[in-house]
């Protein structure tokens, strides 16, 4: 027989088994913190580069499997929230131009519809009247490219939720606040999108050196999140140096609004991985302690 069928602790009246307390202390231990993956090129999954093996080790990060993971993914943006419900993920490779190798690759976890219904239940309880249900779509590259690095063997179950890239970063806060409830239940929340992103102005010919413009972004975006400004990074566009120029279109910072707000208010912020490609692309990736 246990020992919390043997004993009862009585505090102010009110009784509560041993059991019961050791259930409470695994829901507490079960609490996940947020992430933001900058995932960079798709070739991200077969180059040899600091951010790859940075994903491959994800474990000492992480050492205990998800019960289920939650994507939002810079890859899917839609005017409203939408949420895929799958029995089984396909592989998106949505790219073109890449190495032949690169169309080979499958990461096909299994779907997650019970989480798909509840971030649906969440987000409708907290304000978003309408979240949309895809039946067909699968895994995007900001998805399954760092999901096959983190968790090659694919048994996870993953749900991916888009962006609204017509909204601002304090509605996909708002966002991440309605989703804080899952992080009891064992999943894991990724945002994944790209610390820096300008396409247009990627350099082929001194690809490791980060320019100027991009760098002082990326530090700005850094100490924000580590001194807890919050507000300011929510409000990127108008606080951030040169935020036009990092990000031309928003949708690969979205997600890390997400992930922040999921993480609750006080989460201290830490950067995890810091390392640039083609002179612009910021592969700086943060998780998000909750504090409460």
């Amino acid at each position: 027989m246990s020992v919390g069928r043997l004993f009862t602790i009585k505090p102010c009246n009110r009784s509560l088994t041993l059991l019961q307390f050791g259930r409470k202390q695994q829901m507490q231990m079960a609490m996940m913190d947020t992430y933001f993956i900058s995932h960079g090129s798709p070739t991200l999954a077969i180059e040899d580069i600091p951010a790859r093996q940075f994903l491959l080790n994800w474990e000492k990060e992480l050492p205990h499997k998800p019960k289920a993971i939650l994507v939002i993914s810079a890859h899917w943006d839609t005017s409203l929230p939408s949420v895929n419900i799958v029995p089984r993920n396909s592989t998106i490779h949505d790219f073109y131009g890449f190495p032949e190798e690169m169309y080979k690759l499958q990461y096909n976890a299994p779907g997650a519809p019970d989480l798909a219904k509840r971030v649906k239940e969440l987000l409708i309880n907290s304000g978003f009247k309408t979240i949309k249900e895809d039946p067909s779509r699968g895994l995007d590259h900001g998805a399954w490219v760092p999901l096959s690095l983190m968790y090659p063997t694919a048994d996870i179950p993953v749900c991916q939720l888009s962006v609204q890239s017509r909204q601002n970063g304090e509605y996909h806060y708002r966002m991440g606040q309605a989703l804080a409830p899952l992080k009891s239940d064992g999943v894991l929340i990724i945002g994944s999108g790209s610390a820096t992103h300008n396409l247009r102005a990627l350099d082929f010919r001194n690809p490791i050196q980060p320019a100027p413009w991009a760098e002082a972004f990326d530090s700005w975006l850094m100490e924000a999140l580590v001194s807890g400004r919050h507000d300011e990074v929510n409000r990127f566009q108008e606080k951030a140096p040169n935020a036009r120029m990092a990000h031309p279109y928003p949708d690969h910072f979205y997600p890390l609004n997400v992930a922040l707000g999921a993480a609750g208010e006080g989460a201290k912020a830490e950067l995890l991985h810091n390392s640039w490609s083609l002179g612009t692309l910021s592969y700086s990736s943060y998780a998000f302690r909750s504090t409460n």
